[in-house]
């Protein structure tokens, strides 16, 4: 990690703590800020949807799905680049049949440089 502030600020949103604390560990060590939710519910209610300028969600949690917190976040900022998470691969059908804007998705268990790659990516288009 170097001495300059990050230049991104990513929200990670999962309602498995293994998975958000390495994924938060991962994001911090290639210098990006990270905001770490356990639901879609405490990002929305967080305010932050505004500043950041990546997401990554997990699809599966209980209450409001990533697919729910796709669709309502695309309705406030379009042009955000998201990448949701599952181990379900069959959802990717679901996803395309669905979702509108700047999307990808990632199955578990994530490849970490895929993950860097994609967040790279997201942030440069």
């Amino acid at each position: 990690m170097t001495d300059q502030p990050p230049a991104f600020i990513i929200a990670v949103v999962d309602d498995d703590q293994r998975i958000l604390e390495s994924l938060k560990n991962l994001l911090e060590s290639a210098d990006h800020a990270v905001r770490s939710f356990a639901s879609a519910t405490a990002l929305l209610e967080s305010g932050c949807v505004a500043e950041i300028d990546c997401l990554i969600s997990d699809i599966g949690m209980p209450v409001l799905d990533g697919f729910e917190l796709l669709r309502l976040v695309h309705a406030a900022r379009p042009e955000l680049p998201i990448i949701l998470i599952t181990g379900r691969p069959d959802m990717l059908n679901r996803l395309q049949s669905t979702a509108r804007g700047h999307y990808r998705l990632l199955n578990k268990p994530l490849d970490a440089q895929e993950l860097l790659t994609a967040v790279t990516d997201a942030l440069r288009n």
